[in-house]
């Protein structure tokens, strides 16, 4: 039978086709440990395959559009920070990402210089090849839990400049192409004025404009016209900061920050997310679409010894650079494993570079199939990190406090001091967790959660956690003589401050609220309590009655433990814990 497909039939049997590949790579891959990033690029490379290289028209452009994906992603992330955080990172962002970008640059330029290419190409390519995949390293972290950890603050410090660098790097492309005119100092401060304006116009409606506007249309009830809206907003900022000159993922990042102290903030993230997957899964599959496949098979040595020789000077030099500004070997070796591909920012430099004339189109269809081969490396080099670890080092976390701004400092992060921090997250109120157990920190970053490493109970690690900036703090470790200390220490620094303590027994609570703390809670009372209401409702009181009974048990034993702590009650009635509270006698509904 002729088959003859009309261009929509086409339309859709090309997106069936990449939804099948999708289902089929990206849970083996997952499976396998490699990571859904790998499964998509491999799966884009298989269709691209089995196609010949004839999937669509042009490829290309399904790869533009997909980049929409990159740019919902970056704006997520930006609704996770707010100013203030990026003010904090300023170190890795413009201290360790510039010395990236330069050491980096400079290593690849000399290696392009050897294989006898010019000098104005050379440094394109080693400028274009020092940059990393935002949207690879990011969703790896996110899928081992690790963006919060130090190497994951670090990569993406490095990263953010990364995307500020592409800005000048277009420019340095536009100057150094053949016959291009020199640019007036009058110009170049027209573009630099441009960019200022487009971020301020950002800033401005992120503060002044936004909140009002979904106050109104969260009156119509209408689900589908919110998530319409911060769709919207992501794409008017993408499109201004092109406008500016400079890259739509960066628009979207500077329109998630101005959003991250919104009270909407968590609404859009959840009516984003499902589009910033889709998109991004997306964007991987068009690489593997977009290599051009006659030159992997005309090259495919040469692509081949390429690829791990740049990912190895790449995380040679991110390492040396990592440990030349003073951190440990974990963190540095961590950082420079995950950040030695080449980035999705590539391609755009790449392509400019060859419509300038900077690149032959054979040289610049080369970079672009190692550009691809580094993404699909990047995991396996992932599986080599646990490896190249120092164990004794992992267990001894960095005491690193560059980000520990919280309004409320957590004190002992196990199960009772997770609890106590859900209510404050839920609220928006910033926190800075503290905790000396290696093995609890690493599990926590699993789930997104940034805890610092450090022993409470030393007056530097408090005033590097911000003790004397806080407006609170609870005080969860599990220890008695330990939270004693601790709060014994912090009252020495700030006596004025608010402790919140989880105490162990009645003798404990004796003993803390001696110290005029704002308030104590033995760890098993509330839930105890809790447990005696329901079994009370079990055998056929009513709400109300039992109810009625819990809260006398919790006000008596408040009263009677306010006696004890006056000194009201003889001593050997101290441990009255151990003797129950006789209540009225309890009657039934008739």
């Amino acid at each position: 039978m002729d088959f003859n497909f009309t261009h929509i039939e086409l339309f859709f049997l090309q997106a069936l086709a990449l939804l099948a590949a999708a289902c089929l790579f990206v849970p083996l891959f997952k499976k396998l440990g490699l990571g859904t990033v790998l499964g998509y690029l491999v799966a884009g490379v298989a269709i691209n395959w089995i196609y010949s290289g004839r999937f669509a028209d042009h490829p290309e452009e399904l790869l533009h559009f997909s980049e929409f994906g990159v740019v919902l992603f970056l704006f997520v992330i930006g609704m996770e920070l707010n100013p203030s955080t990026l003010w904090r990172m300023r170190k890795d962002i413009f201290g360790l990402g510039l010395l990236q970008m330069l050491v980096s640059g400079v290593l690849l330029m000399a290696a392009a210089l050897l294989f006898g290419l010019n000098w104005p190409t050379a440094l394109v390519i080693g400028m274009g090849m020092a940059l990393s995949s935002t949207a690879m390293v990011m969703s790896s972290l996110d899928e081992k839990g690790e963006r919060m950890s130090a190497h994951g603050r670090k990569a993406f410090g490095i990263l953010l400049f990364q995307d500020l660098a592409i800005v000048p790097l277009l420019l340095m492309v536009t100057l150094l192409a053949p016959g291009s005119e020199e640019m007036t100092w009058q110009q170049s401060m027209v573009h630099v004025g441009v960019a200022v304006a487009a971020i301020v116009i950002l800033v401005l409606i992120g503060k002044f404009a936004l909140d009002p506007l979904f106050n109104w249309l969260a009156k119509s009830h209408s689900h589908e016209i919110m998530t319409a809206c911060a769709l919207a907003i992501v794409i008017a900022a993408a499109m201004l900061m092109d406008v500016a000159g400079m890259s739509y993922a960066m628009g979207a990042f500077i329109a998630g920050v101005m959003l991250a102290e919104s009270n909407y903030r968590h609404e859009m993230e959840a009516n984003i997310e499902p589009f910033k997957g889709l998109f991004l899964g997306l964007f991987f599959m068009a690489v593997g679409l977009s290599v051009d496949l006659s030159v992997v098979q005309s090259q495919w040595l040469v692509i081949l010894a390429l690829a791990p020789l740049v990912m190895l000077i790449k995380a040679v030099a991110l390492y040396c650079v990592a440990r030349v500004t003073g951190h440990c070997h974990n963190t540095s070796l961590q950082t420079a494993m995950a950040l030695p591909q080449l980035g999705e920012f590539g391609f755009v430099l790449f392509t400019a570079a060859s419509g300038a004339l900077l690149l032959d189109e054979a040289l610049a269809s080369l970079l672009i199939a190692v550009i691809s081969m580094t993404m699909v490396l990047s995991p396996l080099f992932n599986q080599l990190t646990p490896k190249l670890l120092h164990t004794e080092a992992e267990m001894t976390p960095e005491e690193n406090f560059d980000d520990a701004q919280g309004k409320v400092l957590i004190i002992g992060f196990g199960r009772f001091g997770q609890i106590v921090s859900q209510p404050l997250f839920a609220d928006g109120v910033q926190i800075t967790i503290l905790d000396n157990d290696a093995k609890r920190i690493k599990e926590a970053q699993k789930f997104g959660f940034r805890v610092h490493f450090g022993d409470g109970t030393r007056r530097d690690i408090l005033r590097a956690a911000g003790i004397d900036n806080t407006q609170a703090v609870v005080v969860a470790t599990d220890s008695p003589a330990i939270t004693t200390q601790i709060v014994d220490v912090i009252q020495a620094q700030n006596p004025k401050l608010p402790l919140f303590v989880r105490s162990f027994d009645r003798r404990h609570s004796i003993e803390l609220n001696r110290r005029n703390i704002a308030y104590s809670v033995r760890e098993t009372f509330e839930s105890a309590l809790h447990l005696s209401f329901k079994t009370l409702e079990g055998l056929g009181l009513s709400e109300e009655v039992a109810q009625a009974h819990v809260a006398d048990i919790r006000k008596r034993d408040r009263d009677r433990l306010k006696q004890q702590v006056d000194g009201d009650m003889q001593a050997g009635k101290d441990l009255l814990l151990s003797q129950p509270v006789e209540p009225e006698p309890l009657k039934r509904p008739s």
